[in-house]
């Protein structure tokens, strides 16, 4: 796992890239590459590429970049892992490519040269990698299906700036800070940033499973190569029969083959542990394939000992289950507000989320870890949340409103001022919004409701933002064609909370520690493996994914009532009083950190 910079002047632009506002914004991501540090800059100054380190495959300086190919015309500069780079590269070698390293940055160097833009339909993994050619003087740019890894970049019409992480642009300047509407707005509507906008005009988060093509005369491609809603649509087309036996055996098979993928490393690679099934599963997967020194780790909250949230002792017996060695690691409200303004500052965007990831990647660190498997993505594929059964109620139950708009709208404008005061504000939307799957996705997951927003922010930013955001619009367009109610929220989950939300907190908190952390159950080749098993009459739960392994669960384990993970971060905000600590949830964290983002800086 790395950190990645690129600046490349394009059309009549004639100064040329200076090398200290490269390596101002490469050492700003120390945290992603604390194993080695590269720069370049091509003759004709037109372009540079930076890089920070984190040595996880083929750990020798033949790994180290930016990495040119042996003839000279290609450069590369890339953050994260390609899980099929073994067989690549033997397909690679048979056409005659000849290899001065053992990393998957040089497969993907000879795999662009062999197929160009193309490349991206052969990679398994979470990447985004920048691709200079000298020959055609042109740039390249990509990020993974799922968006696991970020890939932010701003272009001022005479020159792109490349980077993983909002601030480390900054922090190089020549950019564009006034605020995005957008992104303000969608921050206190989710909790997060969606993509692809941040909180500054001028920088942009590349798409998941998007490119970016521009050459030296300013020409530009932005295309699109991987689209969730399109993978779904495909797989409500197939009407597949399956025994339960072969099912069993297919799901076993899939998952064992992703596990296996993301244990590929030149380093020990742990497991973060929790007492929920997706973690647990992973463990006992992992002790089949590692039946020996794997190491686990579990975070405890002292607030939460002893009650439902208390995830320490059902971890322990998994723990000892499968023979892993274990670390559990107390965090209390002192270690919360001790590390608040680093926790703030490795934040790079606002989220509502990632105390916990934080934290657990520093004790990772602390034990000598530098890669973690993380059960992230497992609710969203086989149906954990609530949301999978509350949502289809409730847009079922709401469904004769969609026909009298006016209605819904109207009873919003007049309950909502009333509503605030006794129950959550959302109520006052339900009979606007729950009436199809966008609306009630957006009553579900949202944090403030739009029309909350006006007395947090500026109305006209929020009007603004709105607009450009079209949130219900966007919602919809995630599950185009999809036509099972559960794949209709999976593809609500993976695109817009898993994706902006749970993926991204799990690399900045990561990185802020060095640790690289992997997620099986977010893996391209997994979802095309289950698919037959998705639209089956009876899709597999988790519980049918737990009873594929060959050491079963701890019963302790399998006959937990499911809780749901939480954080105590409300309670730890409630000792410091002020307004904002009595909105529900987690609104007044939110209120807390956009605070902190606005009068601060949080980028600094």
């Amino acid at each position: 796992m790395c950190g990645i910079a690129a600046i490349f002047k394009y059309n009549d632009n004639r100064s040329p890239v200076e090398s200290e506002e490269l390596i101002r914004i490469r050492e700003t991501m120390t945290s992603r590459g604390p194993d080695g540090a590269g720069i370049w800059t091509s003759d004709d100054g037109r372009v540079g590429l930076a890089h920070r380190r984190l040595s996880i495959i083929d750990l020798s300086d033949r790994g180290s970049q930016p990495m040119m190919s042996a003839d000279g015309i290609f450069r590369i500069v890339f953050n994260g892992e390609i899980y099929n780079y073994q067989p690549l590269r033997a397909e690679l070698e048979k056409k005659g490519y000849r290899f001065r390293s053992n990393s998957d940055t040089e497969v993907l160097l000879h795999l662009y040269a062999e197929k160009g833009r193309l490349m991206v339909h052969d990679l398994r993994g979470m990447y985004a990698f920048v691709i200079w050619d000298k020959r055609k003087k042109d740039l390249f740019l990509a990020r993974d299906p799922f968006g696991i890894k970020p890939l932010y970049y701003a272009d001022d019409g005479h020159s792109l700036r490349v980077a993983s992480q909002v601030k480390a642009l900054i922090k190089g300047g020549h950019i564009n800070t006034d605020p995005e509407p957008a992104g303000h707005v969608g921050f206190l509507l989710w909790g997060y940033v969606p993509e692809p906008y941040t909180l500054y005009q001028g920088i942009r988060l590349l798409p998941a499973g998007s490119t970016l093509w521009i050459d030296k005369n300013g020409r530009k491609e932005l295309n699109s190569f991987y689209r969730l809603a399109d993978e779904l649509a495909r797989g409500c087309e197939i009407n597949q029969k399956m025994g339960v036996e072969e099912a069993k055996h297919s799901l076993r098979t899939a998952l064992v083959d992703s596990v296996r993928h993301h244990l590929i490393a030149d380093v020990p690679v742990g497991l973060f542990l929790s007492s929920g099934l997706d973690s647990a599963v992973l463990t006992a997967l992992a002790s089949e394939i590692v039946p020996y020194n794997l190491h686990t780790i579990t975070l405890g909250f002292n607030e939460y000992k002893k009650t439902e949230h208390d995830e320490t002792s059902l971890a322990k017996i998994v723990a000892q289950h499968y023979g892993t060695k274990h670390q559990t690691k107390w965090i209390s409200r002192d270690d919360f507000q001790s590390d608040l303004d680093n926790l703030l500052a490795a934040m790079d965007q606002p989220s509502v989320d990632g105390v916990n990831t934080y934290f657990v990647s520093k004790v990772a660190a602390e034990a000598g870890m530098k890669v973690a498997l993380s059960g992230l993505g497992g609710d969203e594929l086989f149906a954990g949340y609530p949301g999978f059964r509350q949502i289809p109620q409730m847009v079922n139950a709401l469904s004769p409103f969609r026909f009298s708009p006016s209605f819904g709208k109207g009873f919003c404008w007049v309950s909502a001022p009333i509503m605030k005061h006794f129950t959550s504000p959302k109520y006052a939307g339900l009979l606007e919004y729950g009436n199809c799957y966008a609306g009630a996705y957006l009553l579900r997951r949202g944090l403030f409701m739009p029309w909350e927003l006006p007395g947090i922010i500026d109305g006209e930013m929020v009007r603004e933002g709105l607009q450009e955001l079209k949130p219900l619009l966007r919602l919809e367009q995630t599950i185009d064609g999809i036509k099972t109610d559960r794949l209709k929220v999976s593809a609500l989950e993976i695109t817009w909370y898993m994706r902006n939300q749970l993926l991204r907190d799990a690399d900045w908190a990561g990185m802020a520690h060095s640790l690289e952390i992997r997620v099986p159950f977010v893996d391209v080749d997994l979802l095309r493996n289950l698919m037959p098993l998705l639209t089956l009459g009876k899709p597999p739960s988790k519980r049918d994914m737990a009873k594929v392994l060959t050491n079963p669960l701890p019963d302790e384990l399998l006959n937990r009532p499911k809780t749901g993970f939480s954080v105590p971060v409300r309670e730890w905000l409630m000792l410091d009083g002020g307004s904002m600590t009595t909105e529900r949830g987690l609104r007044g964290w939110a209120l807390k950190l956009y605070n902190y983002v606005c009068n601060k800086g949080l980028i600094y």
